[in-house]
Parts: structure tokens; C-alpha cells; sequence
């Protein structure tokens, strides 16, 4: 039973149900009451006609034994000590009225020698409910009363009623009506929603049964099928599928970057390694100083690949502010005891502050710096500039540059052009990938493009920090 209410047809279906009821309930709740006081205005229209037609003759002097009363309905006259001085014809019993008394107490005419007709109240009739026995049928009645006073001055009150059976029929009916057809009803509308429901949620249960398929088999190539309808099912499959290729390349990227990392971290540990050994068994032939450059290459590997694992993890930069123009000043000021090139720094008035992290920052410039610096034939060029809202940093050289259709390829992880250069000219290929993860989570860019000096040119493009001067 739980797991049965636990579902999502159940659910829909029990809460389609209980709506469909409380309104159903109301609404035939509304028309009884309606129909109910229709036919009840109806029944004291037709009292009030019989009272009134009674104390007409009443008011014109017609003795009591010659009024004309309703046909096979109660009617009675008292007087205004509530003794009855006349009765309609087979009235056996009556309630509600204005007296119980069914036997004329006084038996005075309204007679032949009254001087003169009476009169009939202008008031609204008053009414009342109760009932009769006429003819030995006993029945309920609305009595409608109307105040007559006679030729002879006596103020009398005539009481006639109308049979209440046609309202309690019809009442009877609607509600025998209701009582059987609510259930119906509901019944169909509770089949029809979990019908409804089964059906579209059809796509839903293959989409949860082909993603219990691609978790049990890990085969992230696999895709949930897409219903052809545009709704919100169909969009669910869409995103479900569009998740699971977005899952399939950041898996696919994880394990080239952890094969990649391990062939770049195996070659100067096998070089280190080895090094160490012979040293060991030979120290006149142990070469510290190439031991020493692959353990700073090795450092500076572990270094990169530790920030790419914190980029990739969603670390966010910090909200300080940095002037890229004295940042670039500083980088190469501590450069210039191991300079091979000839590298020029031109800026413009600043400053040229960007919100951000200063070491992520530097570690962009210093990749960049590093990069133009292989590949330069013995000039780099540095400059920093504004440029509608944004502060520009460009490194240029005037080496081969970088081919066309490679200018994005360059930025993937363990890329290098030149396959055939050295791995410690050329290094690891994580520069530039570090540079454009670290340019795009400061909500800049990075692109490549050919410099003037015929070489590449680098341009980091970051927004100016908010409430920075010329901003």
C-alpha cells in the first residue's frame, strides 16, 4: 500500500480525485440549496394565492359555510383569540398554523346582514411550515397567513397551505442523482488521471530505466531516448542527454589528463631515478646539476598540475585588486639576470587595476613571458593598455608565431606544437591551459593572434575592478 501511494500516478490520481470530489460535493450542495429554495418560493407563491383568495371572500362578507377553499388543501380561519371559526373541507389535523384545532369554535357567519364589505391587510403575508392531515393523507405544508378584517369588524386571520411533496421529489431525486453518479464519476475521473498519468510518464520510467542501465554499465556514451513531443518530459530527456555528454567529456578529459600527467611525471623521475643511481654506485660520474633540473622541472610540473586539479575543482579567484601595469614591471625586473631575449615593457598612464587574485595572475604573465621567451628569436614585447572598460595585457615576439588553425588547439592541456623539440625546451604543455582557465574564471580572455613583430600575439583582456579610477 505504501509503495502503491508512493507513486507518482498514485498521487496524482488520489489528488485529482479528492479535487474533482470537494468540488462536485460543493457544487451539488449549491444546487440542492439552490432548487430547494426555488421550489420552496414557489410553494409559498402558491399558499399566499390560496390565503388570499380565502380572505378575499372573508373580507365581501360570504359566510364561512359558502367559501370556496383550496382544492384538497388545508385551510383554516381563527379569529384573534386563536379560536378557529372555520375549517376547509376534510381537515383532519394540522400543525404550524394558527391554531391545532381542527372544529370550528364559533360558528357566527361573516353573514348576510353585515353592513358593509371588510378589508384584506396590505401586509406581506407571514409564513410558516408545518403539516396536515386532509382526507387522511398526512402531508408537510407551507402556510402562508394573511390578516382579514370583516364587515362586522372582527379581525380574523386565514391560514392556507401548500403541499411541500413536488420540492421534496425533486430535492429526493437530485440527491438519489448525486448519491449514485459521485462515485461514478469519481471512479472514472481517478481511472482516467492514472491513465493519463501512466501515459505521460511513460518517458520518464525509460529515462530512469536507461540511466539505471548507463550507472550499472558506466558506458557514458549511451543516451536516454527523447520522447517526440515538446514538453517538459521531452526537455527533461534533452537536458538528461546534454548532462551526460557534458559528464562523458569531463570523464574522458579527467583520464587524458591523468595518462598525461603520468607520462610528463614518468620521464624526470626515470631521468631522476637514474641519475641517482649511478651517482650511487659511481659518485665521480653523479651530474648534480642535471639532477637538479629535473627536480625543478619535476617541482614545477607538480606545481601546475596541482593548480589545474584546484581550477578544475571550482576554486574561486580572490576579490582583491591588482595593477596588471606594476605586476608586469615586477615580473620582469626578476627576469632579467636570466633573460635571453630582449624584452620591452611599454604602458600607458594607468592604473590598471582588475579585481582578482595577484599569484594567479602573476602565474598567467609568468606563462605567457615563459612561452614568448622559447619561441622568440631574440625580441619580446610587453605592454598594458585600457580599452572600453576593459585593461588590456599583450605579449608579444618575433618568433614563427602560431599557425592558424592551431590558435585554439594550443590552449588544450599537454599540447606542444613542436613535437620534435625537447621536453625541456618545450616543457610540459600546461602553460597556456593554466593561463585561459585562470583569464576565464576572472571573467576575461585569453586568445592568440599574429603580433607585429611577425611572431604570436598573446592578449589577456580583464574587466577593469569596479569603482577603479577611469572606470
Amino acid at each position: 500500500m505504501r509503495r502503491l501511494f508512493g507513486s507518482v500516478r498514485a498521487r496524482a490520481a488520489l489528488g485529482a480525485t479528492a479535487v474533482v470530489a470537494v468540488a462536485l460535493v460543493a457544487a451539488g450542495l449549491a444546487v440542492l440549496l439552490v432548487l430547494r429554495a426555488n421550489l420552496i418560493d414557489q410553494t409559498d407563491l402558491q399558499a399566499e394565492v390560496g390565503a388570499q383568495n380565502v380572505a378575499s371572500q372573508v373580507a365581501l362578507g360570504r359566510p364561512y359555510a359558502d367559501v370556496e377553499w383550496p382544492d384538497d388543501r388545508p385551510a383554516q380561519v381563527v379569529d384573534e383569540d386563536r379560536r378557529v371559526v372555520a375549517v376547509s373541507d376534510d381537515l383532519e389535523a394540522i400543525e404550524g398554523a394558527g391554531s391545532s384545532e381542527v372544529r370550528v369554535r364559533d360558528a357566527r357567519e361573516g353573514g348576510d346582514d353585515d353592513p358593509g364589505p371588510g378589508e384584506v391587510s396590505d401586509d406581506e403575508p407571514r409564513m410558516s411550515s408545518g403539516s396536515a392531515t386532509v382526507d387522511g393523507e398526512r402531508a408537510d405544508y407551507r402556510f402562508a397567513a394573511v390578516e382579514v378584517r370583516t364587515a362586522r369588524g372582527q379581525d380574523v386571520t386565514v391560514y392556507a397551505g401548500a403541499p411541500l411533496a413536488a420540492e421534496q421529489d425533486a430535492v429526493n431525486t437530485v440527491r438519489e442523482a448525486m448519491l449514485i453518479g459521485l462515485p461514478a464519476l469519481l471512479a472514472v475521473v481517478g481511472v482516467v488521471t492514472w491513465l493519463v498519468t501512466r501515459r505521460a510518464l511513460r518517458p520518464v520510467e525509460g529515462i530512469r530505466r536507461e540511466m539505471a542501465a548507463i550507472t550499472a554499465s558506466e558506458d557514458l556514451s549511451r543516451r536516454v531516448p527523447e520522447p517526440d513531443a515538446h514538453d517538459e518530459v521531452a526537455r527533461l530527456a534533452v537536458t538528461t542527454n546534454e548532462t551526460l555528454a557534458a559528464l562523458e567529456t569531463s570523464v574522458e578529459r579527467q583520464r587524458r589528463f591523468v595518462a598525461d600527467a603520468s607520462h610528463e611525471l614518468r620521464s624526470p623521475i626515470a631521468s631522476l631515478r637514474t641519475q641517482l643511481e649511478v651517482g650511487a654506485a659511481h659518485p665521480e660520474l653523479l651530474d648534480v646539476e642535471g639532477a637538479v633540473r629535473d627536480t625543478v622541472r619535476l617541482q614545477a610540473l607538480a606545481a601546475d598540475l596541482l593548480l589545474l586539479a584546484r581550477l578544475d575543482a571550482g576554486e574561486r579567484p580572490g576579490q582583491g585588486r591588482v595593477d596588471l601595469g606594476a605586476l608586469v614591471r615586477e615580473e620582469v625586473s626578476q627576469r632579467t639576470d636570466r633573460l635571453t631575449v630582449t624584452v620591452t615593457v611599454a604602458e600607458g598612464s594607468g592604473p590598471y587595476e582588475v579585481a582578482g587574485s595577484r599569484g594567479q595572475l602573476a602565474r598567467v604573465l609568468g606563462n605567457l613571458l615563459d612561452n614568448a621567451q622559447r619561441h622568440a628569436r631574440g625580441r619580446v614585447e610587453v605592454w598594458v593598455r585600457r580599452e572600453r572598460g576593459a585593461v588590456v595585457l599583450g605579449v608579444s615576439d618575433d618568433g614563427a608565431g602560431v599557425p592558424a588553425a592551431e590558435r585554439e588547439r594550443i590552449f588544450e592541456r599537454f599540447v606542444r606544437l613542436d613535437d620534435a623539440r625537447s621536453r625541456d625546451d618545450g616543457g610540459a604543455g600546461l602553460g597556456l591551459a593554466i593561463a585561459r582557465d585562470v583569464a576565464r574564471r576572472h571573467g576575461g580572455t585569453l586568445s592568440v593572434a599574429r603580433g607585429p613583430l611577425g611572431g604570436a600575439l598573446f592578449e589577456l583582456r580583464l574587466p577593469v575592478a569596479a569603482g577603479a579610477a577611469g572606470s
